[in-house]
């Protein structure tokens, strides 16, 4: 059975959580391939707003099962978080949470690390989330990191210990101000770890063949976005995974001759959080009006996002680079009563025209072009039916697909469950 997969397309928060809650009465089983607590998918439904960061956005349906797989790297203080308000929900986790024993752990020194080394930069920081992701994802591809798997093994605290003494070391060669108790900080760690060992470890290649091969439906829900990915996205300002379509493969051990869809979710307009290139980004009213209508700060950091016109060319990249079969669009309503619309349908990169995305798009190097769209004043967030939107936005959504080349199957116009309109 193919496994089919949720990516972002952007530089993240583009609405992957409800996508995926939507989907999930669809599959059997909800993956999660990569990335960590860096990620925020908020989910609205009967009313109230729910945000989970690494447990997978499908936990609300009873008969689905989540697996959090061996590519993604978890925080047991902040997973126990998260299932501490799964509990106050009466979520039954145990019987749907598996945990890939290859899955890498977070340690305390990890944070701390992050911190020190976000510090050290001054104003060259990326803008990291500061949750521990890159140093994690470093002593993974070093071997020195500690899995899941390890904590059912004698002997896994010394293992620990000998990491964590290394890591205060490296903190000590930044030699900046970085006050911590560490002995707090792991006694919350070590009962976080106790926890986590309540849950169900499994081998999760070989779980996700068995599913595979009893034909049991699966989707692979990605976490940040594609112009975040460690090798495609707009390196240095990067997260340290990879967020493709590539990613499912490394992250859960699907081979990749059984990919079946690929749905790619995109904001009808852009953001970013953070530092880095964006050629789009507004810097006045509009950006403003987009930011505060389409409550732009992140489920994760709290910290406001950067607004833009939507960018055509590194959508089109994205969609490239990920073999996208079906686009979601999020969050039409924001554009609601906007005149007109502008979309960089092309960069003038050093002097020439180019429609594909270039090694560096800094904006010493690039110049949005843009086509210009009639906006709509309609309100949409009542609507549920495509035959209610209004001709200026199905005029918009046509222009992308016929740009994109790829169907527009899902238009959302709002953030609970049910502002979300089928149009096909």
């Amino acid at each position: 059975m193919a496994v089919d997969l949720l990516l972002g397309l952007q530089w993240g928060d583009e609405g992957k959580g409800k996508i995926v809650d939507v989907l999930t009465s669809k599959y059997d089983i909800i993956a999660r391939f990569q990335g960590g607590p860096n990620a925020g998918h908020t989910l609205v439904f009967n009313g109230r707003k729910h945000v989970l960061h690494t447990i997978p956005s499908g936990i609300f349906h009873d008969d689905t099962v989540n697996l959090v797989g061996n590519g993604v790297v978890i925080d047991p203080v902040i997973f126990k978080k998260e299932l501490d308000k799964l509990d106050e929900q009466n979520v039954d986790y145990k019987k749907s949470l598996l945990i890939s024993r290859k899955a890498h752990i977070i340690l305390p020194t990890h944070r701390l690390l992050d911190a020190a080394s976000e510090t050290a930069k001054g104003k060259a920081k990326i803008g990291s989330t500061l949750k521990g992701i890159g140093p994690t994802y470093m002593d993974k591809t070093g071997r020195n990191g500690i899995r899941v798997g390890d904590v059912e093994l004698t002997g896994w605290k010394d293992k620990y210990r000998a990491l964590a003494n290394k890591h205060e070391a490296m903190i000590d060669f930044y030699n900046v101000d970085i006050q911590y108790n560490l002995k707090e900080l792991e006694a919350e760690f070590f009962s976080a770890v106790d926890t986590l060992k309540s849950l169900k470890f499994i081998d999760s290649e070989e779980y996700v063949h068995q599913a595979q091969a009893s034909k049991k439906t699966i989707l692979a829900e990605g976490a940040q976005g594609s112009l975040l990915d460690i090798d495609f996205g707009t390196y240095p300002f990067v997260t340290s995974s990879n967020t493709t379509a590539a990613g499912a493969c490394t992250g859960l051990g699907v081979a990749p001759n059984s990919i079946g869809k690929v749905y790619g979710i995109f904001k009808a307009y852009t953001t970013r959080v953070g530092s880095g290139p964006f050629p789009t980004e507004l810097f006045n009213e509009d950006g403003a009006t987009m930011a505060r209508v389409g409550h732009e700060f992140g489920a994760t950091t709290g910290r406001p996002r950067r607004c833009g016109w939507l960018d055509l060319v590194a959508l089109r990249y994205a969609c490239q680079v990920n073999g996208v079969t079906e686009l979601i669009m999020m969050k039409g309503d924001v554009l609601s009563g906007f005149k007109s619309l502008k979309v960089c349908t092309a960069y003038n990169y050093k002097g020439d025209e180019i429609t594909h995305l270039p090694y560096n798009i800094e904006e010493e190097n690039v110049t949005p072009i843009y086509t210009e769209l009639k906006g709509w004043e309609a309100d949409l967030t009542g609507m549920t039916e495509a035959s209610q939107l209004p001709d200026a936005l199905n005029g918009y959504v046509e222009f992308l697909e016929k740009e994109l080349n790829i169907p527009i199957t899902v238009v959302s116009v709002g953030p609970d469950r049910k502002q979300t309109i089928i149009r096909k």
